[in-house]
């Protein structure tokens, strides 16, 4: 009895070649899509999963109550001693310090960037990132030693067994090879391949390490901790946590510093702490990809149905012969397997084939192998028998139902194939998520345009920023002269960050006499006396910093002064402050910058010269000759530093940066819109053959009263903008919603306007027009004399 099935529903198939071709490629793409979607959120949700007690990891992060709370996944320094010694609840602690792009050097001709980190003994007992070669207990134990991933074993030992071999961080620490460690996986966000013992970052970086300093962090140190089975982590939030701060800050700093514990499950998902993506993301990528298929399996319905009259006399003579209602059924479904299974192969080819664009895209390496990919077997033969039931089931139930009699005869009514207002029910549904997606890129697109081109209070444009290997006052005084004497070359700053960055520390500051630090914590940044001047930043009051290699003045940004209280910009200059520990003057008063992404509120700033933090070089070039003025950089660079790796980054790729994973959002919509239109325009074609099919003696008796061509077209027409109209009506307020709760994420952003939806709803109407017009022209076009005889 199957293999009858397959038989006949492969004639058939063949006889109605642009049917089965429209379904096919419909069905091929809502699949890819749903492929990809997948692959990309089982990545994601896979992060981090593979340590052992994974459930009871988490790191403390700080969250500080000002007038706005903000949030870092860095802890002051002293924390993980102050865990340890004051509770008993956590089974094991460790303290790390993250650094990316360090310079690494081999010998005098390997040479390369790494990032590194400074770990306790117990960050191994916490994650699991096996050793091949070493003893895993005394790892990270002895100073001035080092573990390797195996990958950079390989490409700069060889053959050789790495084991006793130098390496020289930054040019300043030197430490021996005693372990490799297995590659990193990809799932993990943990991505540094060169481990030191904490210990050894008093030497490296002491600023970082100040003992008993509680009043400072920086994001990149961090301490997790694994609580002991049973312990509740709303108990360490609500008591534990909060009694240190008690302890170690007063009673109003203590209102400030508030440390959480974050569950390891949700460090790769909080944008707030630095996450790589967002839920939410995962979210609407899946629900796309879900509406992606239904509209796909909506356009075999409507096609499904178009046919229904065609095959009317089929069923007709078939029941008359004796076939059932069941066997019926159950051939149209066997026809439609065979195209979902048809679908499915394209679906898979395509997702091999997209694969690299999306992993360029997210800069991950995903791979799709449904053979060894339980996880992915199981979701293509779920999603392959969702697509085979909704897409057959309702045109089975519909062409099996057919009375032999009305069917031979002909007289099947319009009722009798499917209401035709259930069809209509499905396009509108087909359009409104279109235009939802339209409606979603335009404004995504305008708000990222908007912050990364809108006036950010300082020069972003043609700035050069180069990492800086020593930053000794000598070294940086004859880099500075060489650099400055280039035709090319503007102005040349050092500092420890540019302008807009994602890595600031902050800390507490005590103004003029006051006898207590303010409530609230300042960011600071430490840059020399070119740093202003470099980047276009205006001083409002006061004068510039002089130049200095110590703290001895202070700038502050103008949210500063009105968080002190003062009425003026003049009124805080020359008043003394204590800022990050060190005593100075304040000297000046700049303008408002952003320093961060538009997604937060201008903070407190202040600047202040500390040449012991510097680790950059910023130069403003001339546009014009930019790549000669790159070159000269580059020797005087290596003249400089012949033992360092020459590396640069233009400002405006830092603010890029801020916006990583909004872009990576905008791109898939544009995507999925693009496909969603495509496939919307498939059903549009199969309601227009449906209607084409129902008007046939209408369209011939109308041309032979005088119709035009222009009428029976908008014969056709009047019924689609009604469509759109109401697809539209649908889409626009959910579409509104949707983006105004995106949106809110941005604390400077566009507002929607009455723009945006009318381009969206334009670009469908232009896309429907075309696709309606090819179809029902052809209708028009028809000779009534073979309309009115093919009835």
């Amino acid at each position: 009895m199957l293999s009858n099935y397959v038989k006949i529903a492969l004639r058939k198939l063949a006889r109605q070649k642009a049917y089965t071709l429209i379904n096919v490629i419909s069905l091929s793409l809502g699949i890819a899509c749903a492929i990809l979607i997948f692959t990309l959120v089982k990545y994601h949700l896979s992060f981090d999963t593979f340590h052992a007690h994974q459930d009871r990891i988490y790191r403390i992060y700080t969250e500080l109550h000002r007038e706005n709370i903000t949030y870092s996944t860095g802890v002051p320094n002293p924390m993980g001693d102050a865990f340890r010694n004051s509770t008993t609840v956590a089974d094991k602690i460790g303290r790390v310090a993250f650094l990316n792009k360090r310079l690494i050097t081999v010998s005098p001709e390997k040479k390369f960037e790494a990032n590194i980190a400074f770990a306790d003994p117990a960050f191994f007992d916490l994650f699991h990132f096996p050793l091949l070669q070493g003893n895993p207990k005394t790892a990270l134990q002895e100073q001035h030693t080092a573990l390797i991933t195996d990958r950079i074993a390989k490409q700069y030992f060889g053959d050789e067994n790495p084991a006793g071999k130098l390496l020289h961080i930054d040019g300043s620490l030197v430490v021996k090879i005693t372990g490799v460690l297995r590659d990193l996986p990809a799932n993990t966000d943990f991505r540094s391949e060169i481990y030191l013992p904490f210990s050894s970052l008093q030497e490296h970086s002491p600023w970082l390490v100040e003992k008993d300093w509680w009043l400072g962090f920086n994001k990149e140190m961090q301490c997790f901790i694994r609580l002991k089975p049973g312990v509740s982590p709303a108990m360490v939030d609500a008591k534990l946590l909060r009694a240190i701060s008690e302890k170690h800050y007063d009673k109003e700093m203590a209102k400030t510093f508030h440390f959480k514990l974050q569950p390891l499950s949700d460090v790769h998902f909080n944008p707030k702490l630095r996450g790589q993506t967002d839920r939410q993301n995962l979210w609407t990528f899946g629900l796309t990809g879900f509406f992606l298929v239904i509209t796909a399996c909506v356009n075999f319905i409507n096609l499904a149905t178009a046919q229904a009259l065609g095959r009317s006399k089929e069923v007709g003579v078939r029941k008359a012969l004796g076939s059932r209602r069941g066997s019926l059924f159950w051939q149209f479904m066997t026809e439609t397997a065979l195209i979902a299974c048809l679908g499915l192969i394209i679906a898979l080819g395509l997702a091999y084939t997209a694969l690299p664009l999306v992993n360029h895209w997210f800069d991950i390496a995903l791979t799709i192998n449904p053979l060894s990919d339980i996880y992915l077997s199981t979701f293509l033969i779920t999603l392959l028998l969702f697509v085979v039931f909704c897409s057959g089931a309702y045109p089975g139930l519909i062409l099996s139902r057919f009375q032999p009699v009305a069917a031979l005869k002909g007289k099947l009514s319009q009722r009798a194939v499917g209401g035709f207002s259930l069809r209509k029910g499905l396009v509108v549904t087909q359009f409104a998520i279109s235009q939802l997606l339209i409606i979603g890129t335009l404004i995504i697109t305008s708000q990222l345009r908007y912050s990364q081109q809108a006036n950010m209070g300082f020069r972003k444009d043609a700035v050069v920023i180069l990492p800086l290997p020593d930053n000794k006052p000598a070294t940086i005084s004859t880099l500075a002269n060489q650099l400055s004497g280039l035709p090319g070359a503007g102005q040349v700053s050092f500092f420890d960050s540019p302008p807009a960055t994602e890595s600031i520390g902050s800390t507490v500051i005590r103004f003029d006499s006051r006898p207590e630090n303010e409530r609230w914590n300042i960011s600071v940044k430490s840059a020399d006396h070119r740093y202003l001047s470099t980047f276009s930043i205006p001083v409002l009051a006061g004068r510039n910093l002089n130049p200095s290699d110590t703290v001895r003045e202070f700038l502050l940004n103008e949210t500063a002064v009105k968080a002190l209280g003062l009425t003026s910009a003049q009124d805080a200059i020359g008043k003394p402050a204590f800022v990050d520990n060190h005593q100075g003057t304040i000297v000046g008063v700049m303008k408002d910058f952003h320093f961060k992404s538009f997604r937060t509120v201008i903070e407190p700033l202040c600047i202040s010269t500390r040449s012991e933090a510097y680790n950059s070089c910023g130069i403003s070039l001339n546009p014009h000759t930019m790549a000669s003025t790159l070159t000269d950089i580059e020797a005087i660079w290596k003249a400089q530093y012949p033992s360092a790796v020459f590396t640069y980054r233009f400002m405006d790729e830092d603010i890029e940066r801020f916006y990583k994973l909004d872009n990576m959002l905008l791109r898939l919509i544009q995507l999925f819109a693009g496909i969603a239109i495509f496939v919307g325009c498939l059903g549009l074609y199969g309601l227009v053959s449906f209607m084409a099919a129902q008007k046939t003696r209408e369209i011939g008796v109308r041309k032979v009263l005088g119709a035009t061509t222009g009428q029976i077209l908008w014969l056709f027409g009047k019924e689609f903008a009604r469509l759109l109209l109401l697809a539209f009506v649908v889409a626009a307020p959910l579409a509104w919603w949707a983006m105004n709760k995106w949106l809110t994420n941005f604390v400077y952003r566009i507002e929607p306007g009455i723009g945006t939806f009318a381009l969206a709803m334009l670009i469908t109407i232009l896309v429907a027009l075309l696709t309606v017009s090819f179809r029902s022209l052809k209708a028009a076009l028809m000779n009534p004399v073979r309309s009115l005889r093919s009835e």
